[in-house]
């Protein structure tokens, strides 16, 4: 090779980079990441929960690290397109419930991506009925169902507002089988929707969120619009860990009430069925290691710091940080119970 002054400094250039410990090799998050979220509305808890944590990544590392509400099949794209670490991604269970559903456009997320970090819990999943319904716990609706009362109950289907009627229904097949044919789905959409669902009698219960139907809670049980909790599907452990003032006027000693083993639904006839919303990290699947290392250890130090969980717990969210190798086993693990649940119910 001929010498020249371009060759030199070139070779001179990679005798430094090999004479550098491999840690100092290895990529890192680039100053300006761009955190891509499953959801595109930047007033739910999607968003409020991925801010809380950006904005402690961001501080400690020393980079800009912004939330961008994209939704769920854009940010699944984006989020494959680069393993640069430039874009990394949070969202929630929905991301491996809707492919267990069958919701075009969800890939395995445990093959398609890697799974990093959980960060945080949504306590709040929960079912309602009217206040003057005549079911006034889950074991009248089970039993209503068991005497061949049909059971309408409002959905957004395919994820997370779905899981809580599958396992309903798988609850009815343990105790009576036969009975779950009386637990019946009202497909709808937002909140809003599946609350319309109740106050026009089109079901008997409606899946919710403590934080979005507590208010219904609070109304004179005259009103047209007055509601009340039946099951929260959160572990009871999930819910002690809330301020002790709960939500709204519903303290966290009430919540509980809502809770297993308070309220039951049976899971095997020996176990209840327990459902946490946990939000957590996806990664492109080539993304450098050191990156996802570099996540877990500045996690592990702000956690560690305890300053996120206060922010997280005012904004009622369960403090929940697993690293990366742990959450992967933990979801995982919980991906395949739902996964036995939808099968026996789907007859699979």
């Amino acid at each position: 090779m001929k010498l020249t002054r371009r060759n030199i400094l070139a070779t001179a250039a990679a005798a430094v980079l090999l004479a550098q410990p491999l840690a100092a090799q290895a990529q890192q998050l680039p100053r300006n990441v761009r955190l891509v979220i499953g959801s595109k509305s930047t007033g739910g808890d999607t968003y409020q929960n991925s801010a809380i944590v950006a904005e402690a990544l961001s501080e400690h590392l020393g980079i800009n690290v912004k939330v961008d509400a994209v939704g769920a099949s854009e940010a699944f794209k984006i989020l494959e397109r680069d393993s640069r670490g430039t874009t990394i991604m949070i969202f929630h269970d929905q991301s491996y419930l809707a492919n267990l559903y069958g919701v075009p456009g969800y890939d395995d997320p445990f093959e398609k991506y890697t799974v990093g970090p959980s960060v945080a819990i949504n306590p709040g999943n929960a079912y309602l009925v009217a206040a003057d319904s005549p079911y006034g716990s889950m074991e009248d609706i089970l039993k209503a169902a068991e005497k061949g009362e049909r059971i309408r109950v409002a959905i957004q289907p395919g994820g997370v507002s779905e899981i809580g009627f599958s396992a309903l229904k798988n609850a009815a097949r343990v105790r009576a089988p036969g009975s779950e044919a009386n637990i019946v789905p009202v497909n709808t959409g937002s909140q809003s929707d599946k609350n319309q669902a109740m106050w026009d009698d089109l079901a008997d219960v409606i899946n919710g969120s403590i934080q979005a139907n507590e208010q219904f809670t609070q109304l004179p049980a005259d009103d047209a619009k007055a509601m009340r909790f039946v099951w929260i599907t959160a572990r009871p452990e999930t819910i002690a860990q809330a301020p002790a003032e709960g939500m709204g006027k519903t303290s966290r000693d009430q919540l509980l009430g809502f809770t297993s083993p308070a309220t039951s639904v049976t899971l095997d006839g020996t176990s209840d069925f327990t459902f946490d919303k946990e939000f957590f990290f996806l990664y492109n699947k080539d993304m450098d290691p050191a990156i996802v290392a570099q996540i877990d250890t500045a996690l592990t130090e702000i956690f560690a710091a305890g300053k996120i969980q206060e922010r997280q717990k005012e904004a009622f969210f369960i403090p929940n940080f697993l690293p990366s190798q742990e959450a992967q086993a933990h979801l995982s693990a919980k991906r395949d119970t739902y996964a036995k649940v939808i099968a026996e119910i789907s007859g699979d």
